[in-house]
């Protein structure tokens, strides 16, 4: 008998708590806007925006996830997951939940 052990992937998801109008959020992307400005990152609570909280602080830093997801936004990472065929795009928060974290 063959053991074959299959990794799973990391999620976002698995780590934090993410919904909208989530006011004891660590952070909170931005849902909607143009094509440059959906995913942005902030500090500033909207109950439009999507909020994350670690849930797993030992596993994960809020601080440095914030950090990460301006360095996504900046890079033009987070575009690639907004959907929406007029000027308004937005972004859902399974997409931002499904967010991979092992590097694949």
């Amino acid at each position: 008998m063959k053991i074959i052990k299959i990794a799973q992937q990391l999620r976002l998801k698995d780590l934090c708590s993410v919904k909208t109008n989530f006011s004891d959020a660590d952070f909170w992307i931005q849902r909607k806007g143009s094509k440059e400005t959906v995913g942005t990152p902030t500090k500033s609570f909207s109950p439009e925006h999507i909020g994350i909280r670690v849930e797993s602080t030992d596993v994960l830093d809020p601080q440095y996830l914030f950090y990460m997801f301006m360095h996504l936004h900046s890079s033009g990472k987070l575009r690639y997951l907004s959907k929406g065929s007029l000027n308004l795009q937005h972004i859902t928060t399974y997409d931002i939940g499904d967010i991979a974290l092992n590097g694949q």
